[in-house]
């Protein structure tokens, strides 16, 4: 009979590998490892946001390994909050490519900072408690918030609900994304999310203050909407300053599961067969496919405010902009980028 908590939730997670398949696991053959990160951090019970400042002074806390569970570690028995926190020097500081935080397994939420700055969150916290105790924790870094050049600080805040605790097992490091599309202009990050159907048209001012915030890419599943399948509809609000006048122009949203129509500016812009869920029977391994939308001459405002949405919907398992470049990119630079990858692979 098995009687830990780690053990049940170890069975579940392979489960749900050998289930979604090619969702968030197929991280795994893009994503190379570059620098590892597992070893001594520093640790706290409790719960403060000024532990997630870049210059908060932690040389009180305990050292803790990671990755490994904190009841091993002398904290046997304690359930609540927690933070862990080191600081590093990146070793890899090529901007051209995408970088990511993997921390493994978190058992049970948690949130994600870097100098100070929220890069991302699984699971819901009380009140509205969720675990995400089988996910696998792998955060996009934005590159305008690191120190290139010197020492940057990692904040981890923890929940645990009950039983084992903390980072407890999993590839621990920063992780490059190999198959990258370079877009010219970044469009990940905090986006509004609500679930449900919505009306778009141009003459429709979309209100989000009543939205959301999610982060884009990332399955939904992992920020507070488990188990919901369904439409559910993203916004991404962004200015462009005469940058790409006369420019053709792609945008680029990953892999997206299951279906999805964008609307750019109250223009429909791309869709992914007929956003029905019989499209999803008949085509399964849509989620695969990277999006990639040829913007019409005159979708993009050049100069002032764009209000880019993105309808999902979901058929089962996860959901959402799960994995992937997000962004806009020269047609001309797109084409060059497959090229060379067609060739790379030949």
């Amino acid at each position: 009979m098995i009687h830990s908590k780690f053990n049940i939730r170890f069975i579940v997670v392979l489960f749900l590998a050998l289930m979604v398949g090619g969702s968030s696991f197929s991280q795994s053959h893009r994503l190379k490892k570059v620098q590892d990160l597992s070893g001594k951090w520093k640790f706290s019970i409790g719960d403060d946001e000024k532990w997630a400042y870049k210059d908060f002074d932690d040389s009180g806390w305990e050292n803790i390994l990671v990755p490994r569970m904190w009841e091993k570690q002398g904290f046997y028995g304690y359930d609540g909050y927690a933070w862990y926190r080191t600081k590093i020097h990146f070793e890899y500081k090529q901007t051209n490519k995408p970088m990511y935080l993997s921390l493994g397994y978190i058992d049970d939420v948690d949130e994600v900072y870097i100098n100070g700055i929220l890069i991302g969150h699984s699971g819901s916290f009380p009140r509205n408690y969720a675990t995400a105790f089988n996910a696998k924790r792998v955060y996009r870094i934005p590159f305008d918030i690191l120190n290139l050049n010197g020492k940057n600080t990692i904040a981890v805040r923890v929940y645990d609900e009950g039983g084992e605790g903390g980072i407890i097992h999993g590839t621990i490091g920063i992780l490059v994304d190999v198959e990258a599309i370079p877009v010219d202009l970044n469009l990940q990050g905090e986006w509004n999310f609500r679930t449900g159907d919505i009306r778009i048209d141009k003459e429709v001012n979309l209100d989000f203050s009543s939205w959301k915030k999610i982060t884009v890419p990332g399955m939904w599943e992992n920020q507070g909407y488990k188990d919901y399948d369904g439409i559910a509809c993203y916004a991404f609000e962004f200015d462009l300053n005469d940058q790409f006048i006369n420019e053709r122009m792609v945008l680029v949203l990953g892999k997206i599961d299951d279906m999805d129509q964008v609307f750019l500016n109250g223009q429909l812009v791309g869709s992914s067969g007929n956003f029905k869920r019989s499209t999803i029977h008949r085509e399964p391994y849509m989620h695969k496919q990277l999006r990639g939308y040829y913007l019409p001459n005159n979708a993009l405002i050049n100069k002032g405010k764009n209000v880019l949405v993105v309808k999902v919907m979901d058929a089962g398992g996860i959901g959402g902009l799960y994995e992937g470049s997000i962004g806009l990119i020269t047609q001309p630079n797109y084409i060059d980028y497959w090229k060379l990858r067609k060739n790379s692979s030949n």
